[in-house]
Formats: structure tokens, C-alpha cells, sequence
């Protein structure tokens, strides 16, 4: 038992560290993307299913709280935060639509879509990629695998950040550590460094 443990660590640094080889440049892309919209006004909606989505809510409570410094609260939105509302479009248009309204009534031209999925397969998140491209939105989306169905869908302007594992706990733990560095890209472009 302890040695599955010990092996569970081991590939969890290892994935973690192919990550660290290919995400950077990327990262940082998408940060610019995040801090640019934020400065000119705009807001960053969020949204996963399951684990993607506390994932989500993770990243818009370090936006609208703080990460690791005290600062001013950042404008985001978790889409699947609201219940009501999901469950009534999901009565009246389909689950697939849970997050396209919401984009579609929320959204605004320049605003930030951060999608995450460890397969890049649910039809709702792949709705919220067309909903955001009609309302003029980058899409920032955190994937695994081979990205599934969501790299299809995404344009140029947008940017993926692929997990390099098939591992779904792997990918959720690289989508974390790079939240976590977008958090931290986003404080330093954003208020440098600070003491508290």
C-alpha cells in the first residue's frame, strides 16, 4: 500500500514536470490575454463540469478575493456557481445550454472565457466555445489528452493549455498548478510585488 502511494507521487511530479516543459510560454500567453482584458475593463467567466468546475470556482474566488497578496478584487464570473439558473435552463433549453445563456446574456465583446475539461468532450462546454466566438470572447481552455472535441472548436485567437497526461487525476492536478501560476501572473503584471 505504501508503495502505491509512493508510485502515485512520483507520477504526479512527473506529469507535473513534462507540463513545466511545454505550458510556460503558453501560460504566460494566456495571463497577457487575462491581465489585457482585465485592464481594459473587462470581466473573466469561468466554467468546467465536476471537478473542472470546482477547478473554475477555484480560479474566480483568486480573481475576485486575492491569491497570495492583498489587492484589489478582479471582475470573474463561475458560470456554474448559480443553481436557479442552471437547472432552469436546463428544464427549458437542455443541459447543453447551461453555460451558452449565461454567455450569451452575460457576455461582452473582449471579456475572457477560462473553459476546463480533462476530455474536451461535454456538449456543454463545447456550446460556451461557439457562444463566446459570437459575442467576440477569447476562449482560454485548460485540457488533457488530446484536447478532444474542444481544440476542434477553438480559433486563433484563443489559446489551449493541454495537460500532457491521459491521467484524469494527473490533469486535474496540472490544470490546479497552472491556475495557480495564472493567479500568480496575473498579481505580479498586475500590482508587482507586494508585501502584505
Amino acid at each position: 500500500m505504501e508503495q502505491r502511494i509512493i508510485n502515485i507521487f512520483h507520477e504526479s511530479i512527473e506529469a507535473c514536470m513534462n507540463a513545466g516543459e511545454n505550458l510556460p510560454p503558453l501560460l504566460v500567453s494566456a495571463s497577457q490575454s487575462i491581465v489585457n482584458a482585465l485592464l481594459n475593463d473587462k470581466k473573466i467567466m469561468c466554467c468546467g463540469n465536476g471537478i473542472s468546475s470546482a477547478q473554475a470556482q477555484i480560479l474566480t474566488s483568486c480573481l475576485i478575493n486575492r491569491f497570495e497578496q492583498e489587492r484589489p478584487g478582479l471582475p470573474a464570473l463561475h458560470l456554474g456557481a448559480d443553481v436557479t439558473t442552471q437547472t432552469a435552463i436546463s428544464r427549458d433549453y437542455g443541459l447543453n445550454d447551461i453555460y451558452a445563456k449565461q454567455l450569451r446574456s452575460l457576455g461582452q465583446a473582449g471579456d475572457i472565457l477560462v473553459l476546463i475539461s480533462d476530455q474536451g468532450k461535454s456538449s456543454n462546454l463545447l456550446q460556451s466555445i461557439s457562444a463566446a466566438h459570437d459575442k467576440d470572447i477569447q476562449v482560454i481552455a485548460l485540457t488533457g489528452a488530446d484536447g478532444g472535441d474542444i481544440t476542434t472548436l477553438l480559433d486563433h485567437r484563443d489559446i489551449e493549455l493541454r495537460a500532457p497526461s491521459n491521467s484524469m487525476p494527473r490533469i486535474h492536478e496540472i490544470h490546479l498548478l497552472s491556475i495557480f501560476c495564472l493567479c500568480d501572473l496575473i498579481d505580479q503584471q498586475l500590482f508587482g510585488n507586494q508585501t502584505d
